[in-house]
């Protein structure tokens, strides 16, 4: 089974696949199963863990439905088991007013985990923008991201993408929930 064989999205909607997706260990391994199947011994040299850990890690994330055994092989009379993401991408619930954006936890997470001497492009910019302007910016953040992602290779080195289009909060709100 090739990525092009899953299904574009899997969409969270049990308190099991979100407390599977919440793991910063398991968010990393899905990034290794995104592009190609892998196999526990894959997986954990990829993330660096033990084997032990990552299969316990797999095994929670295939009971939860993210990932899936697409092949199997025997070695030495043991049988492999190569692994996939069950969709394309994943889709979360909104974490609701002033819940923890998980995606955005895990980006920080694996910027700050990466090699400081590494090529980054960060940038922040605020913008006022009209409702129109809002929406057409998300669609077409949206547009480019997809048009990467099929122009990725599972032979090159990884490379991650996060952007958050948001309203934050108004000021005079931000200062009363300090208080």
């Amino acid at each position: 089974m090739t990525t092009d064989d899953l299904p574009e999205t899997f969409h969270v909607t049990t308190d099991e696949q979100l407390r599977a997706v919440s793991n910063l260990t398991r968010h990393r391994i899905m990034a290794v199963l995104r592009f190609e199947p892998a196999t526990i011994t894959q997986i954990a040299e990829r993330v660096g863990l033990a084997k032990g850990s990552s299969s316990y890690h797999v095994r929670l994330l295939e009971r939860a439905g993210l990932v899936k055994v697409v092949r199997t092989r025997k070695v030495r009379g043991v049988t492999e088991r190569y692994y996939a993401m069950a969709a394309r991408s994943i889709e979360l619930p909104d974490p609701g007013e002033g819940g923890p954006d998980l995606l955005m936890r895990h980006a920080v997470a694996d910027l700050e985990a990466a090699p400081a001497d590494g090529e980054r492009h960060v940038r922040m910019a605020h913008l006022r923008l009209t409702d129109e302007q809002f929406a057409e910016l998300g669609a077409r953040l949206q547009a480019l991201a997809d048009e990467y992602r099929e122009l990725s290779e599972p032979s090159l080195p990884d490379a991650s993408l996060v952007f958050a289009l948001f309203h934050p909060s108004s000021h005079a709100q931000a200062e009363g929930d300090a208080k």
